[in-house]
């Protein structure tokens, strides 16, 4: 069994060679013919257990003592310089006394050797510089900046480079790991252990322990071999291995990895088994054979490369016969990238599944199930100091299998885009974006039966794309002193289109139908669409603000206290855009950054007709001792001058002459661990709430946290209730070892829960299990499906069990305390869809 995950580093602590004496002895000191080599195997089955299994970092408190073996007195204190550089420093010997012969020198009384961060201790020290053999007696310890050993004997032949040590303990300094064994036999890079063992818990109190009576190691092949090596969680055997192989440096192996099992509803039993495969040292493959008791067999599959330029992974899984659906089952993913030069990259991002309602089936999260398709793409990506560019493809696949391929977006094959902007000098900034897509689309195909029953029926219909060329050049003029902000902009978008016959026919009807006019009475000149619509218009608009900030004190501590009003109109003439197809375009989710946007809607599609002014003001509270945030409240709203005409679809309502929702955004810090949020939309048309949001969350001691939240969202247009829900979830520690955590997601619109989890953990710096039930919706019908999560986590081995830390950290937000924020921190890398011609510059 090979416990290491793949792609880490094993954890090596090798004493090297003492090549070059020196100290206080008399020069026949030097005379030895090869320094003492001790290498500390008996670690070797903790050197291939690094702690990569639990994230969350030890907590070393949990434990009654600091330190299996104190760091040694004479030993020289931990230098990653000196450790890197230690094959090039000389080896200092001191000691109190020396006797023997010119040929057979003894050490006597505190004998000490360092070199670098290596140091090695001992009462006596006999050596044959003639033969090569040595004995180190009494007190013998040796330590780096890695491991601290201690034994009582040391004895072998310089020459042959044969080694015993006798009655050993060893810690590893970083990872708290340790053991012993009664004896190590050396011959030059192989060793044999005997009656070995290994834990990160304190020797007073075992946990869990790792033993094996034999344990061979190979350091020129990079592995050991534990032979009849057994677990045991306190006195009771859990685990028994009669030939357990595992790495003791950076070179992967073959072998197997922990097993997961878990229980539900759905599946039944299941149980995974990986296989990892050492291919190459740049490439991987595990194969993990998962059997469900309610579905049957699946293999999946993972295959991973990584060279200097880049990085990619391709996944795969086949079900020959899915229970559940009677019927074959499969998928397969490929992610990765090549680094071209410094500017260039390509990319690719690849999904297929064999049906509609396999993510669904094999999901375990909420996104999941309401998942309605998958992108594939591919492209190759630029950036620059002052430009990007890219040119891409992407698919669609349906994975809803209420729905037709109708409701998926057009395929863009290809999409060409460009990005420029420049300052000139201190007073204007100049750019264009540029984008020119070719939307394809695949053939609606009809269903049978009721929407639920996703079989085909044979039929379908084409569905026409088009050609679009989208640009928009800009110029600004940024004008800022120490308190204000004033950024006018000026912007001419044209877009032009080559459209398909059909797809020019078709938007030709539907402008019939918004007239009145039936299509079937219409001529055949009435119904010719145009295939080559255009537009072209120009943007204006204003951004200012205003900074006021005052010192205060409040409750006897100083706060900077803000007021940040900001003003921003917007100009842009109206244009009939009837006739121009919708690839990509919907309209924005009104929300605070809409209220500084230059169009409504996503795409270039559609870009409306404005004559409005934002109003909006931020007041912030800062601390002045820490720079935290303790107070920010914001509020703004669009007042429309004109109606804005343009519309999605013709006979959609236009946004009138009036005013927008009123949109608030308040965080507030009550204390350092009460934190208090709200977002709320007010629409004026139907006095009331579109949007309300209520968040609070509690940090208790000892890492706790209690969250709670409440979502509505209503329609603007209709003012009816579209979500509404509540959830609760929280981190309990009862003690520093024992913890309860729960979850309560509850929908009422629908009366009913979206997810529950129940669970407890107990957790110690060398053992952690957790322990999780959970109810959760497990397809469109609203159905729910029950499991059974447990896991053993043994702290600087690995994990047994299903992996219930992901579970938690998805449903708890701040558990392990390092998520904290409602949004977490965006990928720093360029995305495929940068291009955003709508926002600001």
């Amino acid at each position: 069994m090979n416990p290491a995950r793949p792609f880490r580093q094993p954890f090596i602590a090798p004493m090297q060679a003492m090549r070059q004496a020196s100290g206080r002895f008399p020069p026949n000191a030097n005379r030895v013919r090869r320094a003492l080599r001790l290498l500390p195997l008996p670690l070797g089955i903790a050197i291939c257990l690094p702690a990569w299994a639990d994230e969350k970092p030890m907590n070393w408190g949990l434990c009654p003592a600091t330190d299996t073996l104190p760091a040694f007195d004479e030993a020289p204190p931990a230098d990653p310089v000196a450790a890197a550089n230690r094959e090039q420093l000389p080896t200092d010997i001191e000691g109190n006394e020396l006797t023997g012969t010119s040929t057979i020198p003894q050490y006597q009384g505190n004998v000490l050797l360092k070199r670098g961060d290596q140091f090695m201790g001992a009462d006596t020290l006999r050596m044959d510089t003639e033969t090569g053999n040595y004995i180190a007696e009494g007190n013998v310890r040796y330590s780096d900046s890695s491991i601290r050993m201690v034994a009582e004997r040391a004895e072998g032949n310089q020459e042959t480079d044969s080694h015993k040590i006798s009655d050993i303990r060893y810690q590893l300094v970083s990872r708290r790991g340790n053991g012993s064994a009664d004896s190590v036999d050396l011959q030059g890079s192989t060793g044999q252990m005997h009656h070995s063992s290994y834990t990160t818990c304190d020797p007073s109190q075992p946990i869990w322990k790792l033993v094996a009576p034999q344990i061979d190691v190979d350091n020129e092949e990079g592995f050991g071999t534990a032979r009849n090596a057994v677990l045991r969680i306190g006195k009771v055997p859990v685990l028994y291995a009669p030939y357990f192989k595992f790495p003791i440096d950076d070179r992967r192996m073959t072998g197997l990895l922990y097993p997961k099992l878990s229980m539900s509803g759905r599946n039944g039993f299941d149980y995974a088994q990986p296989i990892y495969f050492n291919l190459a040292p740049n490439y991987d493959d595990t194969l993990t054979p998962r059997y469900m008791s309610q579905r049957g067999l699946m293999l999946n599959n993972e295959f991973r490369y990584l060279y200097s330029g880049g990085r990619g992974q391709l996944d795969t899984a086949y079900m020959p016969n899915d229970s559940l659906r009677d019927r074959d089952r499969g998928t397969a993913a490929f992610s990765g990238y090549h680094n071209i030069d410094k500017h260039w990259q390509a990319r690719a991002n690849m999904a297929w599944v064999s049906d509609e309602r396999y993510v669904e089936d094999f999901a375990n999260r909420l996104n999941g199930i309401t998942a309605s398709n998958l992108r594939s793409n591919i492209g190759l990506y630029g950036t620059g100091r002052a430009w990007t560019a890219g040119i891409m493809a992407d698919e669609w696949q349906l994975t809803d299998y209420t729905l037709t391929e109708s409701s998926l977006p057009y395929s863009r094959q290809p999409r060409l885009f460009a990005t420029w902007d420049e300052n000139f000098g201190h007073w204007f900034e100049a750019g264009v974006y540029a984008e020119a897509v070719r939307f394809t689309h695949d053939d609606v195909h009809y269903k049978n039966g009721p929407s639920l029953d996703y079989s085909r029926n044979g039929l379908s219909k084409a569905m026409p794309g088009g050609s679009r060329l989208d640009i928009k050049p800009y110029v600004s003029m940024p004008l800022a002193g120490a308190s204000w902000y004033i950024t006018p902009t000026l912007a001419w978008r044209y877009t032009a289109y080559d459209l398909e016959r059909g797809l020019a026919d078709d938007i030709r009807a539907r402008q019939l139908r918004a007239a009145g006019i039936d299509p079937a009475t219409a001529t055949p000149e009435q119904l010719r669409g145009n295939t080559s619509p255009s537009r072209s218009m120009p943007i204006a608009s204003i951004d200012m603000g205003l900074f006021f900030d005052r010192e205060t004190t409040l409750g006897g501590k100083s706060y900077l206290h803000t007021l940040e009003p900001r003003l921003f109109y917007l100009n842009t003439p109206y244009r009939d855009q009837s006739d121009l197809p919708l690839f990509d375009t919907r309209a924005f989710t009104f929300s605070w950054g809409q209220l500084f946007r230059d169009s409504r809607f996503t795409g270039a599609d559609r870009q409306n007709d404005a004559n409005q002014l934002t109003t909006a003001l931020t007041t912030r509270l800062i601390r002045q001792a820490d720079g935290r945030e303790k107070l920010s409240a914001s509020i703004g709203q669009i007042t429309y001058f004109e109606d804005s005409q343009v519309t999605v679809n013709p006979g959609d309502p236009v946004v009138s002459e009036s005013k927008s929702a009123w949109v608030a955004d308040v965080n507030w810090a009550l204390t350092d661990r009460w934190t208090l949020g709200t977002t709320y939309q007010w629409n004026p048309k139907f006095r009331k709430e579109d949007l309300a949001s209520v968040r609070a969350r509690y940090l208790l001691p000892d890492d706790g946290v209690i969250n709670l939240s409440y979502r509505y969202r209503g329609n603007p247009t209709t003012g009816q209730d579209q979500l509404k829900q509540a959830d609760f979830s929280f981190l309990y520690p009862i003690n520093p070892r024992w913890s309860i955590v729960g979850r309560y997601y509850y929908s009422m619109l629908d009366s009913k829960p979206l997810e529950i989890i129940g669970g407890v953990q107990w957790d110690s710096c060398c053992l952690a299990v957790r322990a999780l039930a959970r109810r959760y919706v497990k397809n469109r019908e609203g159905d729910l499906n029950n499991s059974f999560q447990i896991e053993f986590v043994l702290k600087g081995l690995s994990s047994v069990g299903q992996d219930t830390d992901r579970t938690l950290r998805r449903a708890i937000l701040g558990y392990n305390r390092d998520d904290l924020y409602l949004v977490p921190p965006s990928n720093i890398e360029a995305n495929d869809d940068d291009y955003d011609p709508n926002q600001i510059p």
